[in-house]
């Protein structure tokens, strides 16, 4: 089983960063070098507490389809999504933030505003036994890595904006 944990402090308070987090519209914009839209469920919006939405979007050249339910929302500390049906013989995301122990240095700091620390953790598991392993060791990890950095690049971006 892979998986990964990456964090990265936002400047900006942890009910924006949380929100943005769970808004399928940031999703989609995040993923647009990968054509991703969005195939069924929630459309439009925040997710929330055992929605489901189908993602549909093109890697490696291949398009696939992947739907993930939203589940243990605790606002705006965390949240969960899994695969419930697609590419992976296993997915799961968990989302956690937290206020974040100083400004971060070279942003701008906004009166009364804080910094959050969001802190991305993830498992997976490609089908096919021991040449899912491979791959999973070979490609996925990094692969799931860069996502997981551009979601965060344009969840931060957007968080920072007016």
């Amino acid at each position: 089983m892979g998986s990964f944990v990456l964090e990265r402090t936002i400047a900006a308070p942890i009910e924006r960063v949380f929100a943005l987090s769970l808004d399928v519209g940031v999703h989609v914009d995040s993923m647009v070098t990968h054509d991703e839209r969005i195939a069924d469920g929630v459309r439009f919006g925040r997710m929330t507490e055992g929605d489901t939405v189908t993602w549909d979007a093109r890697h490696f050249g291949i398009r696939f389809r992947m739907t993930s339910l939203v589940f243990d929302v605790d606002a705006p500390h965390a949240f969960s999504d899994r695969q419930i049906r697609g590419p992976f013989a296993e997915f799961r995301h968990r989302h956690t933030f937290e206020p974040a122990p100083a400004p971060i240095p070279g942003t701008p700091e906004r009166p009364g505003e804080h910094a959050t620390l969001m802190r991305d953790e993830i498992v997976f598991r490609s089908p096919f036994g021991p040449i899912g392993r491979i791959v999973d060791a070979l490609v996925m990890r990094r692969y799931l890595v860069r996502l997981i950095q551009q979601r965060g690049d344009t969840l931060a971006a957007l968080a920072l904006a007016p």
